[in-house]
Order: structure tokens, then C-alpha cells, then sequence
């Protein structure tokens, strides 16, 4: 049993899900930003590779990935975060990337290295599930569980392509739009939740525009296997980048909330 499959087999409640952008806004705040997070009580961490184009994320998540670029973020230096993560926590870590990121690199190599490290699972955020072939086929090859996105235009036909081929959790997009914090839970994504449900048996984790305890208490009560917080906590970096300290503390002190909320 796998990292991930280990954390919803043996929670009583939705996992939290925690994204940060790996890197932001430079690698040694970024290292304690996650361990905050893993302190607080997040489930699974998911680090994001920065982008120059990341078209499924908001203002948020895009100036995360400007500032961790600035600070001389590269592929090697996300391997590197994550083998220092691996020294003080077992949390599983699951790369979001986009698939331009893993071609460069090649994606044997990509997926080898990211084994190596200690990563768990991998979500390619522009990747049809039609495309993903090679990628699937490399995944399975060193063990990482590839995982990928449903949203709610997606059709029952492949809800089920998707559903087939994914392991760990599958990332269910509670809004339509790009990432971001937003003021409600909209009905269309517990819809998506119970739509999903009917064909599979996979973990389900609602992510975008969730991000507060309340949001998180409504995902729980539709039957949400795990809820994602992104913009919110990338948010929390961003107001305190002079005082880490305090970045700490307030990371800490909202994970300990949308948990108790779960």
C-alpha cells in the first residue's frame, strides 16, 4: 500500500489536502512553509512546479509561481525541497506540474528522479487522460500514482476513462474557471461529487476556490474523501514574505482550523 492510499485508508474523516508552490518564494522558506504545514496536520502535500504559463491557476497561484521563478526555481531544485522534506516527514507529496515541465525533462528521467525523491503521486494539470499513455505507462513503472482532474463539464463517458486510470485520489475541480479563493461552495461541484461517485471507488478531493472552514465543513458533509486548499494558503505566504515567523505560525493555525472544520 502506497503513501496516499495509506492516509485515506486510515482517516475517519476527508483528508486536507495542502498546495503550495514549490520554491515560493525561495527554496529554504518554501522547505518551512511545507513543514508548517505537516505541523498543522495537512494529509498530503502538494507542491507545485512553477510555470511561465500556468493557465489553470488564478492571481494567486500565478504570482507564487513569478516569485519562486525570480528566486532561480528549476526542476532540480523541487527534487531538492523534496528530498529535504523526506529527512523530517513521511507525508505523501504529489507534484502538480504542466506537461511541458515533464517532456523537457524527458519523462523516464522526470519520473525516476521524482521516485528517488520520495515523491507519491503526480497530477499533469494539462494532460488529457486520451494523451497519457506514456505517461501513465512511466508512472506505474517507479510506483508513483498518477492522478487527474475532473471538472464539471466533464462527461460520464470519461469520467470513466479517468476513473480507470487513476490512483491515489482523484482531483475533482469545484469550479469552473481557474483556480482562486471564492465565497461559497457552489451546488455544481457537490453535484460533480456524486456524479463521480457512480463510477468509481477512488478517493475524491474537491479542490479550487475552497478555503474556508465552512467550505471545508459543506465538502465533508456531501461525502468529499478530501478537500485541496491552494490560493488560500499561497495567500498566507504572500502576506507575510518579510516575517517567516509568522508565516509559520498563521500556516500552522490554518491548517489546525480547516481540519477541526473536517
Amino acid at each position: 500500500m502506497g503513501r496516499i492510499e495509506a492516509v485515506f485508508a486510515r482517516l475517519k474523516k476527508p483528508a486536507f489536502i495542502g498546495f503550495i508552490v514549490a520554491g515560493d518564494p525561495d527554496k529554504e522558506t518554501c522547505i518551512r512553509a511545507a513543514m508548517a504545514l505537516v505541523d498543522g496536520g495537512t494529509d498530503i502535500l502538494e507542491l507545485g512546479i512553477p510555470f511561465s504559463d500556468p493557465v489553470a491557476d488564478g492571481p494567486s497561484i500565478q504570482k507564487a509561481d513569478e516569485r519562486s521563478l525570480a528566486a532561480g526555481t528549476k526542476v532540480d531544485t523541487v527534487f531538492e525541497i523534496v528530498r529535504e522534506l523526506r529527512k523530517n516527514t513521511d507525508i505523501p507529496v504529489v507534484f502538480l506540474a504542466y506537461y511541458n515541465i515533464v517532456y523537457h525533462r524527458g519523462i523516464g528521467r522526470f519520473y525516476k528522479e521524482a521516485h528517488e525523491a520520495g515523491v507519491d503521486g503526480i497530477l499533469i494539470a494539462d494532460m488529457p487522460v486520451e494523451e497519457s499513455d506514456d505517461v501513465y505507462e512511466t508512472a506505474l513503472r517507479y510506483g508513483i500514482d498518477p492522478i487527474f482532474l475532473i471538472t464539471q463539464t466533464t462527461s460520464d463517458e470519461r469520467i470513466k476513462k479517468i476513473a480507470a486510470r487513476a490512483q491515489g485520489y482523484l482531483y475533482l475541480v469545484a469550479v469552473l474557471g481557474v483556480t482562486g479563493v471564492r465565497d461559497t461552495v457552489s451546488t455544481g461541484a457537490l453535484e460533480l461529487l456524486g456524479r463521480v461517485r457512480k463510477h468509481t471507488g477512488i478517493p475524491l478531493a474537491l479542490g479550487f476556490g475552497i478555503s474556508t472552514p465552512g467550505h471545508a465543513r459543506i465538502c465533508a458533509e456531501a461525502g468529499a474523501d478530501g478537500v485541496i486548499v491552494g490560493s488560500a494558503i499561497v495567500d498566507i505566504i504572500e502576506k507575510n514574505l518579510g516575517n517567516p515567523d509568522m508565516m509559520k505560525r498563521d500556516l500552522k493555525s490554518y491548517v489546525s482550523a480547516m481540519k477541526k472544520a473536517l
